[in-house]
């Protein structure tokens, strides 16, 4: 499971700081015309946002799950933040907040 918390973590990275905005879904298929429509940095800092916090919430849950010798946590940490985070990454970064 931190496995899939790093990877998380590293994808934020990567989509904010790394501006590899191509690991976003369906941008790098728009026309450059199209894509300057939107605010890439904006939609690149929710992704790192969302990201991070589905990483950290994985990582706490499975320190948690250590700490309380029930290893069941983990899992029920790394769902929740999967059902919490997706949809608010997809919602967040297709609201009309980054189009300019």
């Amino acid at each position: 499971m931190i496995l899939a918390a790093i990877i998380f973590i590293v994808l934020g990275v990567l989509i904010k700081y790394g501006k590899m905005y191509f690991l976003i879904a369906g941008y790098n298929t728009i026309s450059k015309k199209e894509k300057e429509k939107y605010d890439i940095k904006g939609i690149a800092t929710v992704f790192k946002n969302a990201m991070f916090g589905m990483g950290f919430m994985i990582i706490i849950g499975y320190f948690l799950s250590l700490f309380l010798k029930n290893y069941a946590i983990q899992n029920y940490a790394f769902w929740i933040s999967i059902a919490i985070g997706t949809p608010y990454l997809l919602v967040k970064s297709n609201s009309k907040e980054f189009k300019k």
